[in-house]
């Protein structure tokens, strides 16, 4: 008796063990903050905050599109059934944990003839069974796979949630694009008017003897070139809307499309500044990889075990009779039990230094990107700025010459010259603009954290509004 509980002891310790490696987090290459300059903006630091794509893209238009791009973009469909797929793996490795019983029942008929006599005879037999069967796992082979599926779950379901985030920035950097396309196809329709305008007076002008044939031609070059930004942004404004309704995953309404960026500007956020540069832990991306070197290192632990014996164990009891009716009579009682053991040869887990340096990059790419954005967002105030007074110059400057023009004072050439910059001062302020709007998207993008979005339970790819 004492050797049996000795060796149920043994086997009880062993089954609490597992042979994985000591898993230790790769320390992140990266500074403790942010860079600092002129470059970047000032602020203090602060906790890590709540984002939320409402709190940073007001427009209604487009939070009901970032809303229907959630519930019918089909590569985010795809991020969730792998997730489900994931999830079932799991379950299903996590179940070999247990003893696995099955239950069943049998009935035949057997009609042979008697060699010895010629008779032919029936024999019936009918019987039922309970089986029973588990592996012991003694060296934690079961279990280190078990840890496996569970962190290649949670890999897939960080995943996820990037493809989410991903689709957010997606849609909202396409719907700004839409909105900045429109302005400067609209600025480009406004210059057609007024160069069509200035062309029909350098016409009069020129067949009254005021003016010279090159001011008539230089005056058309500039319409024409408008007249062919204006057709180019007709088409990149066609195929702008077509991004936007291929990621929102169906037909868009002209009433939700945006005007013009003047429209979307004041809608927009602000993201934090300031952060300690540990937030990007939270990145999906970067938990992504987290999980799936902790996967990894399961995986050594079951690689170890499979180097011992694997010992089932399994057993067999019912009841067998050539009658229905007797069928659990005592006599007709049987058991049987069995045990195996297996030694195999498995060699696995030498890519684990290699997924390790895969998160310490992914770190440092996170750590660039958001750096990127921040040393962007220090200075665009300052050129928006500089980029308004600009226009408001050129449109003055336009102006004066315009009119000293009609009055004979000014050859067509300075007036011309005033025209042109007006026209490049506003697509460049438009441009700006719009290099601002994207650096918020940028910036809540390389961030990766939304309250709303990380909420949001494992297969549901919708937020109800």
């Amino acid at each position: 008796m004492k050797r049996v509980l000795a060796l149920t002891t043994a086997a009880l310790t062993l089954a609490g063990c597992t042979l994985e490696p000591r898993y230790t987090p790769p320390v992140p290459a990266i500074p403790q903050a942010w860079p600092t300059g002129e470059a970047y903006p000032q602020a203090a630091a602060e906790a890590a905050p709540t984002l939320s794509y409402r709190a940073l893209f007001r427009d209604p238009n487009l939070l009901a599109l970032i809303d229907q791009a959630l519930a019918g973009n089909q590569n985010l469909r795809a991020a969730m059934a792998n997730v489900e797929i994931a999830r079932a793996q799991y379950r299903a490795q996590r179940a070999s944990l247990s003893p696995t019983l099955d239950a069943g029942a049998s009935a035949g008929q057997d009609r042979a003839r008697s060699s010895a006599t010629g008779a032919r005879t029936t024999q019936r037999s009918y019987d039922a069974d309970l089986a029973a069967a588990f592996e012991l796992d003694l060296f934690g082979r079961l279990r280190s796979l078990s840890r496996a599926a569970q962190e290649q779950y949670l890999a897939t379901s960080a995943g996820a949630r990037a493809a989410r985030l991903t689709l957010v920035g997606e849609v909202a950097q396409a719907y700004l694009t839409l909105a900045a396309d429109r302005t400067l196809l609209a600025i480009s329709a406004d210059t057609v008017a007024s160069s069509g305008r200035t062309v029909a007076l350098t016409q009069a002008r020129l067949e009254g003897g005021v003016a010279a044939r090159t001011d008539l031609s230089q005056a058309q070059t500039l319409m024409e070139q408008a007249r062919s930004d204006q057709a180019e942004l007709t088409a990149q404004v066609a195929q702008d809307r077509n991004a936007l309704e291929l990621l929102v995953g169906g037909s868009i309404p002209d009433s939700a499309l945006p005007g013009g960026l003047e429209a979307v500007d004041g809608l927009l956020g602000e993201a934090p500044a300031g952060l300690e540069s540990r937030i990007l832990l939270r990145r999906p991306d970067v938990a992504q990889a987290e999980h799936a070197l902790r996967a990894a290192n399961a995986q050594i632990g079951a690689a170890r075990a499979a180097f011992f014996p694997t010992i089932s164990l399994t057993g067999l009891a019912g009841y067998a009779s050539p009658q229905l009716g007797g069928l659990f009579a005592g006599r007709n009682f049987t058991w049987q039990a069995q045990s195996a053991a297996d030694l195999p040869i498995f060699a696995g887990g030498a890519h684990v230094a290699g997924l390790a340096g895969a998160k310490a990059e992914a770190i440092q790419s996170a750590f660039r990107d958001v750096a990127d954005a921040l040393a962007r967002r220090g200075v665009i105030d300052q050129q928006l700025a500089a980029q308004q007074d600009l226009a408001a110059a050129a449109a003055t400057s336009y102006r004066l010459t315009t009119a000293r023009y009609k009055e004979g004072v000014d050859t067509y050439l300075v007036a011309l010259v005033a025209q042109r910059t007006l026209y490049g001062a506003r697509q460049s302020l438009t441009q700006t603009r719009l290099a601002r709007a994207s650096n918020l998207v940028a910036l809540y993008e390389a961030l990766g954290g939304d309250a709303e979005i990380d909420a949001l339970p494992v297969g549901a790819p919708a937020l109800r509004p």
